[in-house]
Formats: structure tokens, sequence, C-alpha cells
């Protein structure tokens, strides 16, 4: 009889045990993921950071230019 008890007490940490690895592995790639696309997503706004720029100083000289020419 002691011996089913402590056999039912080991199997139950056994698999909490099982559960927490899965939830620990999961959530490490969970955040693996999230880096990767960090990183990809980074290159990506980089670009576009670049294109708005270049094409605000554009409007900001047309801007300019008009006001010089008076229009």
């Amino acid at each position: 009889m002691q011996d089913q008890r402590i056999e039912k007490i080991v199997a139950f940490a056994v698999n909490i045990t099982k559960v927490l690895v899965i939830i620990y592995l999961g959530f490490l790639e969970v955040f693996k993921i999230g880096k990767s696309l960090r990183e990809k997503l980074d290159v990506e706004f980089d670009i576009s950071r670049k294109w708005a720029s270049q094409a605000y100083s554009i409007l900001k000289k047309r801007q300019a230019e008009r006001k010089v020419a008076g229009v």
C-alpha cells in the first residue's frame, strides 16, 4: 500500500516536471522568434526611415524654393 502511494507521488512529480520543462522550452522558442522578428524588422524599419528622411528633405527643399520664388 505504501509503495503504491510513493509510486503515485513520484509519477505526479515526474509529470509536473515534464509540464514545467515543456512550458520553459515554449517560452524559449517564443523569445527566439521574437528576437528574430525584431532583427528582421529593424532592417526594414531602417530602410523605411532612410526613405522617409529623404522624402522629407526633398519636401522641405521644394517648400523653401517656393517660398523664395514667392509662390
